[in-house]
């Protein structure tokens, strides 16, 4: 870039520092900074288009276009050349502004009169605010030195913006990060919760974005890059000889923070006037835009290394952001863009909510939210951005909604429905050591799920049963390395112990799909639910197999054990985890090790053709479990993960309560116990039906456990297999509307 481009940009960003300083009203503000920028960029025009609303750009300053156009031209995101901008996220040169594609003709604007166009996003770490527009009579494009200066002051205006330099009257003009906001998500755990924002990794605020002297901001970066650098080098020296894909990731981070293209391009932002926070935001800012763009998985992840990278630079600057657990506020209300289970768990139960804008819903962070019973909402777009450190948020687990700094109304209402959840849990808690008999006599088993050591206080506080299901592998997520087989005896010990001699079935490692160690090579899988997952690995993976075995035999110490393989797809694989057990018990003997008094091994049937399985395998598996949440979507062929399909098929339909009723009639035949295991097990409505249907154990979170008693109590359930039966000959698709007329009589 010439000298002379870089000295008028620095004075450019010098008089908008004035501006910044200035007392000015924000109108008044914003509309002598347009006047600036036209100005140094020697434009007849310069124009400002903000968001009013996440949809809708307003035309909010100008210098060249009709004034009473400002506040009253709108467009949508997308339409002319501006809206193009706005949602790309990408510069727009051109030199024939009415010949290009997408042109839109505002005449209560004048822009007629107006050949030449160049529009820059106003956007911050991802977060679109608007465009910023300049434009000639001459017919010219404008050069790639205009280009870049417009793109710093873009970038500046953005960090005006957030500061709040521009309020002012209208929707557009509104103050940042402090309007009402309902944010729609993806319920992964039900529940309300009300709290204040804590942010897993705050956001860092640039409040200098303009520097005087580029020769010490330069120095500055310089001082930062190195204790980044060092940094990086240290965690790369602790983590040699672990595992593998770990030090590629860290070899990825010391690549980046070498970077000699990563440090020109900020050097050149610092020569044009930038401070050296500023100059690293804008070119994370740039990445975050490529990320949302970019479709191939490696390169998604080496930006979001990138990303990373910069946030860790931004904090050695700026000294925000550093801050620990002593700061939570009384009722916090965790936002993140993700989260690994380890983290999850130093957080531990002092969270009131979760809020992540990605995760997902068989995600192990979710697992973790379930055995908690925190109320989780994921894929919920823009939160890290638009929250902030205090913010007061309610999340509403049921539906999937996050009501940030919500009005009165909305709080009070949310507020009523904890009131409500709290009256009835305290009626449940009456029902607690009731036996689940329904009216017409049938006695129903309701067992819950946990993982860790944190859910085995419900067993009693719950009224279950016992533990229909205990996941396995959180003991393996929250490492960065294999546990050892003393550390499991030691943990399902005490398990065991904390039961008090209530059965609990022992799930073997889960792995795969969503659930991938960290130590463990990933492999990279079209369609990963599909894949390389679960007893799958456990049987190609068999040194694992036989150490978990080992401690779970160790473990009982005597006591009565179950243990069962999930994702069995064919009687054959079964048949080789089972006699891996007998292999591993004959082994224990020999060494001298107390065996279990009984031991049982059972199936997890979460694939539809396990349900046709020979009649041998039912004969010889000791008992099965429906894991429900695989089944379903496997059923229907559509991904839990998917919102856009997953809620189309319904648990009630007639189909599939056809297809559970098949799978009790087998296991009824060898007299094989059957116990279904999932989210719908927890559903008043949807455990009714199933235990209607004939399946005598039910495993739910145990929070659930208290609501489907009490309607079990209550449920006639000879006279509702009438209901379900007349619907079914009926020709219904879903037995549901059926059913809930049926409870509505009931009273």
């Amino acid at each position: 870039m010439a000298d002379g481009t870089e000295t008028e940009s620095r004075k450019l960003l010098g008089r908008l520092r004035e501006e910044m300083a200035s007392e000015a009203a924000g109108q008044e503000r914003l509309d002598r900074i347009t006047h600036l920028i036209a100005d140094s960029i020697r434009a007849e025009v310069c124009s400002v288009y903000l968001f009013r609303d996440e949809d809708t750009l307003e035309l909010c300053a100008t210098e060249g276009l009709a004034p009473e156009a400002v506040h009253k031209t709108r467009m949508r995101m997308g339409e002319g050349l501006v809206g193009r901008v706005a949602q790309s996220g990408k510069v727009v040169n051109t030199a024939d502004a009415p010949s290009a594609k997408g042109f839109r003709y505002m005449p209560e604007t004048g822009e007629e009169r107006f050949s030449s166009f160049l529009g820059v996003p106003v956007q911050r770490l991802g977060e679109k605010l608007g465009v910023l527009v300049v434009q000639s009579r001459e017919a010219r494009r404008f050069s790639a030195d205009e280009v870049y200066a417009l793109e710093v002051v873009a970038m500046v205006l953005a960090e005006m913006a957030e500061l709040g330099a521009f309020v002012g009257e209208g929707a557009a003009l509104s103050p940042l990060h402090q309007q009402s906001v309902q944010l729609s998500g993806g319920p992964a755990q039900e529940g309300y919760a009300e709290g204040h924002v804590w942010l897993h990794e705050p956001r860092v605020v640039v409040t200098n974005p303009i520097a005087d002297d580029p020769h010490r901001e330069r120095e500055r970066l310089n001082e930062a890059v190195e204790e980044l650098r060092v940094g990086v080098d240290k965690m790369l020296e602790i983590s040699q000889g672990g595992d593998k894909e770990q030090l590629q990731v860290l070899e990825a981070y010391r690549m980046f923070a070498n970077s000699k293209g990563w440090m020109r391009r900020m050097e050149e932002d610092i020569a044009l006037g930038l401070s050296a926070e500023a100059a690293v935001e804008k070119e994370q800012s740039q990445a975050r835009a490529r990320m949302g763009q970019v479709t191939d998985p490696y390169l998604r992840e080496r930006l979001a290394d990138l990303d990373d990278l910069s946030n860790r630079l931004l904090r050695i600057l700026t000294g925000q952001g550093n801050t620990n657990g002593s700061d939570l506020p009384p009722d916090p209300i965790l936002i993140a863009r993700n989260i690994g289970p380890g983290d999850l768990l130093e957080y531990g139960r002092s969270l009131k909510g979760i809020v992540l804008e990605e995760g997902s819903v068989g995600s192990h962070a979710t697992i973790v939210a379930r055995a908690l019973a925190i109320p989780l909402v994921v894929h919920v777009g823009r939160i890290t951005t638009e929250a902030l450190n205090g913010d007061h948020i309610l999340v509403d687990g049921d539906q999937g909604i996050v009501h940030l700094r919500p009005e009165d109304t909305v709080a009070n209402a949310v507020r009523d429905k904890i009131a409500m959840q709290a009256k009835a849990q305290e009626r449940y808690a009456s029902i607690r050591e009731t036996p689940t008999v329904t009216r017409d006599g049938e006695r129903i088993n309701l067992v819950m799920n946990a993982g860790l050591m944190a859910d085995l206080p419900s067993l009693n506080n719950s009224g279950a049963e016992g533990v229909g299901l205990f996941r396995t592998e959180l003991q393996f997520l929250i490492r960065n390395q294999m546990p050892k087989r003393s550390e499991l005896v030691t943990q399902y010990q005490r398990v065991l112990d904390a039961a008090e001699g209530k059965r609990v079935i022992f799930r073997t490692l889960d792995i795969g799909s969503d659930k991938v160690l960290p130590y463990m090579k990933h492999v990279a899988e079209p369609n990963p639910a599909l894949g390389w997952r679960a007893i799958r690995v456990g049987l190609d993976k068999r040194g694992v197999m036989r150490m978990q075995l080992q401690a779970l035999l160790r473990a009982a110490n005597g006591r009565p054990l179950s243990i069962m393989f999930p994702f069995v797809a064919q009687a054959d694989e079964f048949y080789e985890a089972r006699w891996e057990v007998n292999k591993t018990i004959e082994r224990e003997k020999r060494l001298g090790h107390i065996l279990p008094e009984t031991l049982e091994v059972g199936a997890m049937l979460e694939t539809p053709s396990l349900a046709f399985a020979p009649q041998k395998f039912f004969d010889e598996v000791d008992f099965v479990s429906v894991g429900g949440n695989d089944l379903k979507q496997f059923f229907f062929a559509a991904d839990r993960e998917n919102e856009l399909v997953r809620r189309r098929y319904d648990t009630l339909n007639v189909s599939f309560l056809s297809f559970i009723a098949q799978i009790v009639e087998r296991c009824n035949s060898s007299n094989t116990p059957l116990s279904f295991c999932g989210e719908d097990a927890g559903r008043p409505v949807e455990a009714l039906c199933l235990a209607a249907m004939g399946i005598r154990t039910l495993s739910m979170r145990p929070a659930s456990i208290g609501p489907v008693k009490s309607v079990l109590l209550r449920a006639d359930l000879q006279s509702l297999r009438k209901i379900i039966a007349d619907a079914r000959h009926r020709g219904e698709q879903s037995v549901r509307p059926a059913v809930m007329e049926w409870l509505r009589n009931q009273g």
